[in-house]
């Protein structure tokens, strides 16, 4: 899971867990819980169920077979995808280092270092 400033696409925080864990479960157990409510969380769908632990946060509608989505619903959630793409290239970008996509196969114990220096190396990248 990975936090960035939208203004100046710095990487803020990062958080990991042992294992395959939902997003959202390591949201709810870490410590990024206690997050501003004065900050804006986007999130994308898997969060559904976010307003109770962040109420000023922002995921997409989703339809049902039932409640299909009016016009209005489907333009918040191109707004909202346009607003993310700052977030889905980042995470674009650490793809290429295989980290992020790949079975990460050496220690665990030195993953979160590799993560962490990953990030450092482009936030310097990003100042230049």
């Amino acid at each position: 899971m990975i936090f960035v400033n939208r203004e100046t696409r710095a990487i803020i925080a990062i958080a990991h867990d042992k294992g395959m864990i939902h997003d959202f479960e390591m949201y709810k157990d870490s410590v990024v819980v206690a997050v501003l409510e004065s900050i804006r969380f986007l999130a994308d769908s898997g969060f559904q169920g976010i307003e109770r632990y962040h109420s000023n946060s922002v995921i997409p509608k989703k339809k049902s077979e039932y409640h299909p989505l009016s016009v209005a619903e489907k333009a918040e959630n191109r707004r909202i995808s346009r607003e993310r793409m700052l977030i889905e290239n980042i995470i674009a970008k650490f793809k290429v280092f295989k980290i992020f996509s790949n079975k990460y196969r050496n220690r665990r114990k030195r993953y979160g270092l590799r993560m962490t220096l990953l990030c450092s190396i482009y936030n310097h990248e990003l100042h230049k």
